[in-house]
């Protein structure tokens, strides 16, 4: 098991499932990768889902507020990534050219947040642990194990990312993996022209069997985007997206990966 018992800036510390239909994404999710969950009614805010796996905080899910779903906010996963400071973090985002969305705001005794959007326009977020430092459980099946940005200028983006966070990078051709000193953490996908999205991240999810977890995808209402892949020396993938439209992807590594 990978467990996370503290904070760790610079990494992606949460990721968030806003959802149309929050009752229908949880049979999914907790079907799919046999998640429990842990329901905190926020009031007037709604309920607050957090997945767990192992008695461990795997992800969380809300219901999109009014205002995101009249401003066209499709269902989506959120990555966060974890930063000492939040108003520090967001001052800097945005003296390099990202857009402060949600100025940092404190989320009970929880932590402070903000919510950005890069250059090229992909949305992430801020978490600065107190009392939650974020997922607790990562890199085994059934949990988080690495987040993507799909951008149209990847040299731009390495360059914002560099600088906001203190990443550095393994550049390929259209490729750039985001390492921490020698660990990578993620991944810079340069994206094809004519790609009718946006700029974006996507969170992956170890799995055991790639191919078995698509078709239990679609078996439970969601649909393929990319079938599963294989990544020479590096594993098996797939694009998928859950039954309310909210895209995520499965992983498979190689045995030495």
């Amino acid at each position: 098991m990978a467990e996370v018992n503290g904070p760790n800036p610079g990494h992606f510390a949460w990721i968030e499932l806003a959802t149309t239909d929050p009752v229908a994404a949880k049979a999914f999710y907790m079907k799919l990768f046999q998640w429990g969950v842990n329901e905190n009614d926020m009031g007037e805010m709604g309920i607050y889902y957090i997945f767990r796996k192992n008695g461990r905080d795997a992800a969380a899910m809300y219901r999109l507020m009014p205002d995101q779903a009249q401003q066209g906010v499709p269902p989506n996963w959120l990555s966060y990534v974890g930063v000492a400071s939040a108003d520090e973090t967001a001052a800097r985002a945005q003296s390099l050219g990202g857009t402060v969305m949600a100025p940092p705001f404190d989320v009970f005794d929880h932590g402070r947040m903000s919510v950005l959007k890069d250059p090229e326009g992909a949305v992430f977020a801020l978490w600065q642990a107190k009392q939650h430092w974020g997922v607790t459980i990562r890199d085994e099946a059934n949990t988080l194990c690495w987040n993507e940005l799909a951008t149209r200028d990847s040299k731009a983006a390495r360059d914002f990312y560099s600088k906001l966070f203190g990443w550095t990078f393994k550049v390929s051709d259209d490729y750039s993996e985001i390492h921490i000193g020698e660990r990578g953490i993620g991944g810079v996908r340069t994206m094809h022209p004519g790609e009718p999205i946006p700029p974006n991240w996507m969170p992956y999810f170890m799995v055991e069997d790639c191919d078995a977890m698509t078709s239990a995808v679609q078996t439970g209402g969601g649909r393929p985007y990319v079938p599963p892949t294989d990544l020479p020396n590096v594993g098996r993938f797939s694009v998928v997206a859950d039954p309310q439209g909210a895209v995520f992807a499965l992983y498979k590594a190689t045995p030495h990966a």
